[in-house]
């Protein structure tokens, strides 16, 4: 029979808006994928998801009325035990076959196959293809199964005894073949072909759609409906530009990705409205403006050129109506309460200073092993004092340390109560209107940052020093109560907080030795009852998300394993160091020396006891070993010095002169001699190559 393109649509009521743009991904995903594990539809079948408030539905093309029939091979049993001696079938045989549907006429056609140990007997059939009703049947449930709803609700059915789960009451459901109808039942609905469009403008009701093609726009056209996700969400876009053009002085809607997914999600045909509201409320945070607006009300404001917010703002209403007045009228009435909220909680904040709220933190509870609030406020207040102390003391010290000790104190104003998502920014504008100096108030915003990946780091040094106290301080303290991240279960968010002080350390070329920061910073919880330090398990996590954050980066995992398995206490030196180690790994020589490195670390793991890197001269007796020392006294000299200033392309290319003695003296000369002050002074000759050529990076590492 040819093959048809296929519509599947649920109507339901208003879908969770947050999780619809998924929802309608995995629907069309998992039912397309079932019809092609089933072969009702090709491999290369093209899938369109819709998703739109109140449906759910996928179009999948080329797809066939009855699925091919499939062979079959059945592994029946051991030809000694499903025949006799005369070649007949015993009972057991019969048994199988008969459960398979088969009788005794098709022992003549078993097959025979030797699996290595014994000859087996296989039966080999065709399995009568799924028609497209069972297949499809099949499919939806197992695509409403697959969707990611965490909570579902129970509903009664219309004969007022059955019941069923679903995320939202379910109405409707098409499927159509072409113009055919699939029988299908689900949810305690039977298909059709027979669709609800918008609420208020759908033309006809109820909609009905002819055919599989013209869903989308029967849906545009009868139902008022644009029903793909990806279309709406690109009218809404386009129709925010022009409203902002139309709103004039060069103004543009606020950037946020999420908050267009959202909207689009609660409207079916969207029309971009242009609303204002009362410029004194510009005197408010423009951050606590923007966020009620788009949090509680789904408002796009509008920003003027230089980013500044204006008393202008966009909304996407879900009807077109001939008048918009009463509808613009309606939500700024609806939005002036939320401001004058703002405004009132910002008024109310600046009466009490920022120094006079942080007694109050030490009635919030921090964590219940590790204490209040206050209690943290004054162990990061002493992690980013020692910090200070060893970037440069002076100002720094008394500035970060005051930082530190207002970082929090805006959690207990009203407004970052009513909106937790403004901490840090309304303590920076609290310190400002308190007076306080600019490098402190930019610290007590700066020290969430990087709040996420590509996030700007803290802007000045105050605001770097405590970030990293605090940062340090969440992860010390949890590691040391054993809260430590597993494979799915981050709840401190620790990883991102490793990330943020590697970035702090690395991109500000700090000179502040990891371990000993980490002790340090463990040294400040001695009063915390259970606490443990676990400075090394610690310090391998903050190296394994290093490693993982300079792979996404382009480095080879060569180049990384080289460098960072080293342990370099000063992370601003990583990428001078994988850039000699890259630089390195271009020179002919680096093939056979980072070869030799690995052989010469083979032989010292395999003594005993550590080797040091001593040598007799009075016991070189070799003429190799005598040239490799030679060309060690050379060498090790220039890439020392060229290490101490921190050339390390230069001290690793130092290396190549070393190749050729290298090799001369596995060539020519056995380490483990007879003689033992022999085979300990060639222990210690390689204990000084290996030395100096693993001061920058585990050349090793680089040996394929």
């Amino acid at each position: 029979m040819t093959a048809k393109n296929l519509l599947v649509e649920l109507f339901v009521e208003e879908l969770p808006p947050k999780a619809l743009k998924k929802l309608g991904e995995v629907f069309a995903e998992t039912l397309a994928a079932t019809l092609k594990k089933d072969g009702l539809a090709p491999a290369d079948a093209a899938v369109t998801a819709y998703a739109s408030p109140r449906r759910l539905a996928a179009h999948v093309t080329a797809v066939a009325a009855i699925a091919a029939d499939k062979p079959v091979m059945q592994k029946l049993m051991p030809a000694s035990v499903g025949l006799d001696a005369a070649g007949n079938a015993t009972p057991a045989l019969l048994k199988k076959l008969a459960a398979l549907g088969a009788d005794a006429s098709a022992v003549a056609g078993l097959r025979r196959e030797n699996d290595g140990k014994a000859e087996i007997l296989f039966y080999d059939s065709l399995a009568k293809g799924a028609t497209l009703a069972e297949g499809l049947q099949k499919a939806i449930e197992a695509a409403l199964a697959a969707l990611p709803i965490p909570k579902v609700m129970s509903y009664q059915l219309a004969d007022g005894w059955s019941s069923v789960n679903f995320v939202r009451p379910a109405h409707a459901l098409v499927a159509l073949h072409g113009s055919d109808v699939v029988p299908l039942s689900v949810l305690g609905l039977q298909s059709g072909r027979a669709t609800k469009g918008h609420r208020f403008e759908a033309a006809v009701d109820p909609v009905l759609v002819a055919d599989a093609d013209s869903y989308a726009a029967t849906l545009r056209n009868d139902g008022s409906v644009i029903a793909s996700f990806a279309e709406r969400r690109a009218e809404i876009a386009r129709q925010l530009e022009a409203a902002a053009a139309q709103a004039g002085g060069n103004l543009k809607p606020i950037e946020d990705d999420a908050l267009l997914d959202e909207v689009t999600a609660l409207v079916e045909r969207p029309n971009v409205l242009i609303g204002r509201f009362e410029e004194e409320f510009l005197a408010v945070p423009q951050e606590c403006l923007i966020l009620t607006m788009k949090a509680n009300q789904k408002y796009f404001p509008l920003l003027d050129a230089t980013g500044k917010l204006t008393n202008q703002f966009l909304v996407v209403s879900n009807i077109s109506p001939a008048d918009p007045s009463a509808v613009i009228g309606g939500n700024e009435r609806v939005v002036r309460p939320r401001l004058a909220d703002a405004k009132f909680f910002f008024d109310q904040d600046r009466k009490k200073s920022l120094e006079s709220r942080v007694v109050g933190l030490s009635k919030v509870v921090y964590h219940n092993k590790l204490g209040t609030q206050g209690e943290r406020m004054q162990r990061v207040a002493a992690i980013a004092r020692a910090i200070a102390e060893a970037l440069g003391g002076g100002e720094l010290v008394h500035h970060a340390e005051q930082a530190a000790v207002l970082a929090k104190a805006d959690l207990l104003t009203d407004m970052v109560g009513e909106f937790p998502e403004l901490q840090g920014i309304m303590g920076r504008y609290y310190a400002q209107h308190d007076g306080l100096n600019a490098d402190v108030a930019d610290a007590i915003e700066d020290h969430y940052k990087p709040r996420f990946a590509g996030d700007s780091l803290p802007r000045g040094k105050v605001g770097t020093v405590v970030a990293l106290a605090d940062k340090l301080e969440t992860l010390v303290g949890m590691f040391g109560i054993g809260q430590i991240p597993t494979g799915e279960r981050d709840p401190f968010a620790l990883r991102r907080h490793a990330l943020g002080i590697i970035r702090m350390l690395a991109e500000g070329d700090l000179n502040l030795p990891l371990e000993a920061m980490l002790a340090a910073v463990g040294d400040k919880f001695d009063s915390v009852e259970g606490f443990k330090p676990a400075t090394a398990q610690l310090t391998d996590f903050i190296y394994d998300r290093l490693a993982g954050s300079l792979r996404e980066q382009g480095y080879t995992a060569q180049e990384v394993d080289a460098v960072v398995s080293q342990r370099p206490q000063r992370l601003g030196d990583i990428p001078k160091r994988l850039a000699a180690v890259r630089a390195f790994s271009a020179l002919p020589e680096a093939a056979a020396l980072a070869a030799a490195n690995k052989r010469v670390g083979n032989i010292l793991k395999k003594v005993e006891n550590p080797v040091e890197p001593v040598v007799d001269n009075a016991l070189l007796k070799e003429a190799a070993e005598i040239a490799l020392h030679d060309a060690l006294v050379d060498v090790v000299p220039r890439a020392d010095a060229a290490f101490v200033t921190g050339d390390y392309a230069e001290s690793l290319s130092a290396l190549a002169a070393l190749r050729t003695p290298v090799d001369a003296f596995f060539d020519g000369v056995m380490v483990n001699a007879d003689d033992p002050a022999l085979r300990a002074n060639r222990l210690g000759l390689l204990a000084k190559l290996h030395a100096a050529m693993n001061q920058i990076a585990d050349l090793s590492k680089l040996s394929a």
